[in-house]
């Protein structure tokens, strides 16, 4: 698919998507490093969290980008 809006959408959504995985992984370290004994634990859940943050917000990005371009913009 050659289609430079949607190409535009990708880019926002890998770019804001980054920073908001690295928000949750930040927090949810934070958070859980008071409730576990070691840094093991808490780097684990965090770097989960961060890793399903990243592809939400990626796919929304991905998906708004694409109902927009096919189906209101045309």
């Amino acid at each position: 698919m050659n289609n430079p809006s949607l190409d535009i959408f990708i880019a926002i959504g890998g770019i804001f998507g980054f920073l908001a995985s690295l928000m949750a992984y930040l927090i949810t370290y934070n958070k859980y490093l008071h409730h576990y004994q070691s840094s093991k634990e808490p780097r684990k859940l965090a770097l989960q969290a961060a890793i399903f943050t990243f592809i939400s917000f990626f796919a929304l990005a991905v998906g708004a980008g694409y109902f927009l371009t096919n189906f209101v913009y045309k």
